[in-house]
């Protein structure tokens, strides 16, 4: 685990393979954007000899899936998987994005993964540990997930390893400060012109060795005598930290009294602590120079991984059910036992077509074998539930554009599957006579809408069938058909996962498509009481129309509808013709009277009319019913009712202010606040939908990336005139 002397050999040239779980780590990189981690993705490949030193795997395939640059784009917006092998054990590294934009493929990554490296950057200082990456901490100790931090851009001017442990402490560290110590310390060269000293190796706390990676190969050796006081109080504090975590209860109690615990022992209850999830290590990471085997810290990463990460039969399985829901017993991490798989990542390739990711939990997976696909299904987001059976293609592991075939994917391990045409992310894969359903992860709710439009009538043509493939894909983006105001719109998590998905539907389903002014359904309602007549009467030869009826309208309270009501006596209005009266005002309504919106919220009563025992008829008194309503409406005022929604906004108290100040200038009302612990309130409030269209966008910049709100539709209600009269004009000038 990094204080031993001996390096290990990768997998130089092959696939990395396991054939029990015990041999299997998987291991999701966490961090924002910038942070370093595909960097160190790459550094890791490098160090176990999968990849060459021109970013090519060993048989001269190239890494990346079209050119490097395109690669690197791909990776930064989705979650990859990248197996190595080290010390003959598989180890399959999940890149997460870093943007806040596609944390669904960073929770897809927390749920395939048993451990979590956090990567974070220490050219950034104090500020370079981002809310959001705060937020996925908490959740991975809220389910007891075995973390490290990996501090990387060491070589920059104003990198500083003891500040940013610091910081990573107070970040990370909550009641247990003493939780989060470094490993290593780093080991700095002579000083250059610039007065800068590189970093260039690691001095090892437990072990007290030199590791030098000057030379281009790591060395180990004895430290020197002036680094000796440096390590002491370092290593003190680091062995008091391990001994606290320690299962062992009297060895507190030894090393109080003065005896010298041995580096066996402290090295095996440190990876006993980090595997519960107890202890979360700090180390450090450089990517190679030009010419090197391996870049700084990536030995001493590798052998944290597979010493002290837990392996997959000592994690629990995800609780299943059967399609059904009925109950079953916990599943265990064994390759005999009952198929039980997930679908963690959806994608498109231009040559193979469709790829799952699949995290194998339980049994064997195996290529050309029938499994049983069962999905949640999350019609709200255009994800429809589905039984069916259907027949795995090939299995293969990534390496470089390359997929590499796989005979099995035991329990623990993590494949890629080719032409499940049914199955979507977050499906269960089980055996065909044992269909089983797994409990979903929680999927962050799409808050930004954007409405779209075909570009051209060929894209039209195209259009469903992209959508449809696209949200496949991503569940954490929701399809909208809205009635009430005719428009597609896709439901993002923000700018730039919007700006994917439409770049997605270009390139890969070839639909073009703009974005168009969101809309949000406006009502329209009668401020005051008002009478109408509906006069249809036509003379042109041969059979006429004639119908005339009076009416008159009053306000209701909000949510009550339209309410008809007859008042016609003396037979003034047939009665086979009331109903078509009323037929004719609620289809009316439905078009609206003033701005094109639905009238809501009246009552409407039939007082009088008139009818020709020849010429009237069903049509003509639904053409009177609603000449009559425009009548009445051109002379009352009516009001445009907008939707307010019910907002929960849960922020760090250091934002509550400038929250609540910004929800003011929304035309918010705040209705009460709370405090939710760990230095964070809930905000509840009711804005009008209108001022919340970007609201996501905004307030992830309002709030540094730490805010989070949900939203419900509460009801409708009077839009200020102000308001009322800009929303007009602009219907008006076709905006």
């Amino acid at each position: 685990m990094g204080e031993k002397t001996s390096t290990h050999p990768g997998a130089a040239g092959r696939a990395a393979s396991a054939d029990r779980p015990s041999r299997i780590r998987n291991v999701v990189l966490v961090g924002h954007s910038g942070s370093g981690k595909t960097t160190l993705v790459e550094a890791l490949a490098l160090a176990t000899g999968a990849v060459n030193r021109a970013g090519r795997v060993e048989d001269g395939a190239a890494l990346s899936d079209y050119d490097e640059m395109e690669h690197r784009q791909q990776r930064s917006v989705q979650l990859s998987l990248v197996p190595v092998e080290w010390a003959g054990i598989k180890v399959n590294l999940l890149d997460a994005p870093g943007y806040a934009d596609f944390v669904g493929e960073l929770r897809a990554g927390l749920r395939a993964a048993d451990a979590a490296l956090f990567v974070v950057s220490a050219a950034e200082g104090t500020e370079g540990i981002a809310g959001a990456t705060r937020t996925v901490w908490e959740e991975c100790a809220a389910v007891g997930m075995p973390r490290a931090i990996v501090v990387t851009h060491l070589e920059a001017a104003r990198a500083d390893f003891e500040e940013m442990t610091r910081t990573c402490r107070d970040a990370f560290g909550g009641d247990s400060p003493d939780s989060v110590l470094p490993l290593y310390l780093p080991l700095r060269g002579a000083e250059g012109p610039d007065g800068h000293r590189p970093v260039i190796g690691l001095i090892g706390l437990l072990s007290q060795r030199i590791f030098d990676y000057s030379s281009g190969t790591r060395t180990d050796s004895a430290p020197a005598p002036d680094h000796l006081p440096l390590i002491e109080e370092a290593r003190n504090k680091l062995i008091e930290g391990i001994i606290a975590e320690s299962e062992d209860e009297t060895l507190m109690d030894r090393y109080l009294t003065g005896e010298d615990i041995d580096v066996k022992t402290l090295v095996e209850d440190l990876e006993r602590a980090v595997a519960r999830g107890t202890f979360h290590p700090v180390l450090a990471a450089a990517p190679a120079a030009e010419g090197a085997k391996a870049g700084l810290g990536t030995v001493e990463l590798l052998e944290l991984i597979t010493g002290a990460f837990p392996t997959p039969p000592e994690r629990r399985t995800p609780v299943v059910t059967t399609p059904e829901g009925a109950p079953r017993p916990p599943l265990e991490c064994d390759p005999a036992g009952p198929l039980a798989a997930e679908v963690i990542k959806t994608s498109s390739d231009p040559y193979v077509g469709r790829i799952s990711l699949v995290r194998v939990f339980s049994g064997t997976l195996r290529p050309d074998e029938t499994v049983h696909v069962s999905g949640h299904g999350l019609e709200d987001r255009g994800h429809e539930s589905h039984d069916v059976d259907e027949r795995v293609g090939a299995l293969s592991s990534p390496f470089g554009k390359h997929q590499r075939p796989l005979n099995q994917a035991i329990a623990g391990d993590i494949a890629c599957v080719a032409k499940l045409t049914r199955a979507e992310t977050g499906d269960t894969l089980s055996a065909k006579g044992d269909p089983l359903l797994m409990e979903p992860w929680e999927m962050p709710d799409p808050l930004l809408p954007v409405a779209i439009q075909a570009h051209s009538k060929a894209d039209e043509d195209k259009l469903s069938q992209g959508l449809a493939r696209l949200v496949a894909e991503d569940p954490t983006m929701r399809l909208e058909h809205n009635p009430h105001t005719h428009q597609v719109v896709l439901w993002c998590l923000g700018e730039a996962h919007r700006d994917v998905a439409l770049e997605r539907l270009r390139t890969r389903y070839g639909v073009r498509v703009d974005a168009v002014p969101y809309k949000v359904s406006l009502r329209e309602t009668f401020g005051s009481k008002a009478a109408g007549r509906g006069r249809h009467v036509k003379q042109s030869g041969g059979h006429g129309q004639y119908a005339i009826c009076e009416i008159e309208v009053e306000p209701l309270p909000g949510g009550s509808g339209i309410e008809f009501v007859d008042k016609v006596v003396g037979g003034a209005v047939p009665r086979q013709f009331i109903p078509s009266v009323e037929k004719g005002v609620r289809a009316q309504a439905a078009r609206g009277v003033a701005a094109g919106h639905p009238l809501v919220d009246v009552r409407i009563t039939l007082l009088d009319g008139k009818a020709h025992s020849v010429d009237s008829s069903d049509a003509a008194f639904q053409t009177a019913g609603a000449l009559a309503l425009r009548e009445a409406a051109a002379e009352a005022r009516i009001h445009l009712l907008e939707p307010v929604a019910e907002v929960r906004i849960l922020v760090s108290d250091d934002y509550v202010g400038p929250v609540m100040s910004d929800l003011s200038g929304r035309r918010g009302r705040v209705v009460g606040t709370e405090q939710s612990g760990d230095g964070r309130t809930l905000v509840r409030a009711e804005v009008p939908e209108i001022e919340i269209d970007r609201y996501a966008v905004d307030l992830r910049s309002l709030s540094h990336g730490t805010g989070r709100f949900s939203r419900s539709y509460a009801r409708h209600e009077p839009m200020p005139q102000n308001v009322a009269d800009r929303v007009r004009e602009q219907a008006e000038n076709g905006a």
